[in-house]
């Protein structure tokens, strides 16, 4: 076997070890699991009540408003949101920045819902509070007994409340959702100093 001399010098290659520095928050762990604790009940309450709805809309064979599919949908993405955080969480990898983009497009698109809710419910003529306060909680007098009047306003007195609770647990969301770009950016400008 020959070797090979060459005139001009080997070049060496040294092999350096970079290491990998992964930057973690600090996170507010009871702030967090709180806001995701009353961000799931909103969202499953709103999920619940208009599935319900939908369903009360296909036995009696009335179409279906587009804000009932819209608002489960809006809905699902925040528990969507929520699960994504916390496998970001699990992992060590939760960023204000992907906290804050989520928030935001999940703020505009709850707020939308919120908005034609509120329309719906308070709105110019046949509101569904003005039909509410005249047929079921104006009732005179209110019906009592094992009758089919009795039941028929139970679940017209059940439905109105409903629509309450879309609009009450529709409110918190959209203030959540602010709260939690809030605390996305105390955990960006904490880290910063």
């Amino acid at each position: 076997m020959a070797s090979v001399l060459t005139s001009e010098p080997s070049l060496v290659y040294s092999r350096r070890v970079v290491e990998a520095r992964v930057h973690k928050y600090h996170w507010p762990a009871v702030q967090l699991n709180i806001w995701m604790l009353i961000m799931l009940i909103s969202a499953c309450t709103i999920i619940g009540v208009f599935a319900t709805f939908i369903d009360i809309q296909h036995t009696l064979l009335l179409p279906v408003p587009w804000y009932f599919p819209y608002y489960i949908t809006v809905a699902s993405l925040a528990v969507f949101f929520i699960l994504l955080l916390l496998y970001l969480i699990y992992q060590r990898r939760l960023l204000p920045s992907i906290v804050m983009i989520g928030g935001f497009i999940l703020f505009v698109l709850w707020l939308t819902g919120l908005i034609v809710i509120s329309v719906q419910l308070w709105g110019p003529d046949g509101s569904v509070s003005s039909e509410c306060n005249i047929q079921v909680f104006g009732a005179s007098p209110m019906p009592k007994g094992q009758t089919l009047e009795t039941l028929a306003w139970l679940e017209q007195r059940s439905i109105c409340q409903s629509w309450q609770a879309v609009f009450a647990f529709g409110l918190v969301g959209a203030v959540f959702l602010l709260w939690i770009m809030v605390i996305a950016y105390q955990v960006f400008a904490d880290d910063a100093v």
